[in-house]
């Protein structure tokens, strides 16, 4: 596939626009306010993304129980995970990779129209797809996280082995070492590694529930 086929590939995957023209959006007599009424808490999501190895899948289960915790319903949504599922079709060339993260991000949406704290852990390294969610939530609920660990530390940690791989060339397009990751320039939250170190999965959940309480997002 030539990179003119691919990326006309990409934005006919990522397209919004339904194939067909016999469809009609059906409202319901229930909807996003009174569920979030009834949940006491109001829908969002909260995107974490960064590197691999940076902490996105432990940020996320435990600001999952943390929240559970309060009585606040979320849930999450890890990328590992889907790709056993929802996205088991798809691959990591870059039109895969959107496609990917256009499928998490209506998926995503739902849950936050559901009431829901949907909490969604993603390398998703590039900023186009990640602003193609966001545009989605054209509220503000769209909480974007990024896990700012620098590629050393994340490959020193190298939890899955996949730093490894990469380098020893048995794994291709691996984000950070032959596939870019295109950094947040405007992230609502962001979480820094403290002299080399990452911080607590506590302490950064932390700093999420402050950033949603502050905001409104965990009352009427």
């Amino acid at each position: 596939m030539t990179s003119h086929q691919g990326e006309n590939r990409v934005l006919e995957m990522s397209s919004t626009v339904p194939k067909s023209s016999n469809i009609f959006w059906h409202d319901c007599p229930v909807g996003k306010t009174d569920r979030q009424n009834l949940l006491k808490q109001k829908g969002c999501v909260v995107w974490i993304t960064g590197l691999s190895g940076s902490g996105k899948s432990t940020l996320a289960c435990t600001l999952g129980r943390e929240l559970h915790t309060r009585g606040k319903l979320a849930y999450v949504l890890d990328g590992d995970n889907l790709r056993h599922g929802l996205n088991k079709d798809l691959g990591f060339a870059a039109e895969d990779r959107a496609e990917n993260i256009r499928r998490v991000g209506e998926v995503a949406k739902l849950f936050a129209d559901a009431g829901l704290v949907c909490i969604a852990s993603f390398i998703s390294p590039y900023r186009r797809d990640r602003e193609s969610c966001r545009a989605l939530l054209s509220d503000g609920s769209f909480i974007e996280v990024f896990l700012n660990m620098s590629l050393e530390l994340c490959e020193a940690r190298d939890p899955k082995g996949l730093y490894k791989l990469a380098r020893a060339g048995k794994i291709k397009g691996f984000t950070g070492i032959d596939d870019p990751y295109e950094a947040p320039l405007n992230c609502e939250i962001e979480i820094k590694e403290v002299d080399g170190v990452c911080p607590s999965p506590s302490d950064m959940a932390a700093q999420v529930i402050t950033y949603l309480e502050d905001k409104g997002f965990l009352h009427e």
